[in-house]
């Protein structure tokens, strides 16, 4: 493929529809998921792309009932274990996303120890964002500013669009270039607000359990069909002039 993406991001959608479908509880779209996200990483891996992060668990999903949150959590956990030493074994590294101090103890450790058992690899980056959302990150940058500005190590006249990216989630990694929204939704849930700015965006109507590698392909043809212009003039890039 011509063009390739170097950083992918993606809302895992219709989990519960697919069970739903096949008159299942949804738990079991839940654990379809986990294989269809297996295979995304291991697409991913393959074709070079540098970075994949994936909407786990958005801190709106509290909202759910206790039973499914329980679930969810259990099935986390379960995942976690299970997954990190293939991935390790591949080259994937692990990094987790979100106010992580919301999950129960366990989970935190096992966050922790898949972080540092993946963290000197140089395949993949894997991001999961868990009770994430892209208000809380754009607020969690303007605090540690706030600190600094107290501080006296910063001063407010200097704080600009660099300095508030330099506080985000996934600072150190290029900002998205595709984001894929399964499930039929067309909308973006307060997921990486900030980082999507210049992302394009792709929406299928595709359950997450049935995206496979011949959804995500069409997702990457899709992508490498667009002109990506970052403010500049079709003609400007024919001519090819540096982006501004």
């Amino acid at each position: 493929m011509s063009q390739l993406p170097r950083h992918v991001a993606i809302i895992m959608d219709g989990n519960g529809r697919w069970a739903r479908q096949r008159h299942r509880p949804r738990h079991a779209g839940h654990q379809a998921g986990v294989k269809a996200t297996r295979q995304v990483v291991e697409l991913c891996a393959g074709r070079g792309i540098e970075a994949l992060t994936v909407f786990a668990f958005s801190s709106e999903n509290w909202r759910r009932p206790k039973t499914e949150v329980s679930l969810l959590m259990e099935l986390f956990v379960t995942t976690l274990r299970k997954e990190v030493d293939r991935l390790s074994e591949n080259g994937v590294r692990m990094r987790f996303i979100g106010a992580r101090g919301a999950f129960g103890s366990k989970l935190q450790k096992q966050m922790l120890e898949a972080e540092e058992r993946t963290g000197g690899n140089t395949g993949l980056c894997l991001n999961i964002a868990v009770n994430y959302g892209g208000r809380w990150d754009i607020a969690e940058a303007a605090r540690r500013q706030a600190e600094q500005v107290e501080a006296g190590t910063l001063h407010a006249a200097d704080i600009d669009p660099e300095h508030v990216a330099a506080c985000m989630s996934l600072t150190d990694l290029p900002e998205p270039d595709l984001f894929i929204r399964t499930g039929g939704e067309r909308r973006i849930s307060n997921f990486l607000l900030w980082q999507l700015a210049y992302t394009e965006l792709y929406f299928t109507d595709c359950l997450w359990p049935d995206f496979d590698a011949s959804e995500f392909d069409a997702a990457l043809e899709d992508f490498a069909s667009r002109q990506r212009r970052f403010g500049r003039t079709g003609e400007q890039l024919e001519q090819g002039s540096d982006r501004a």
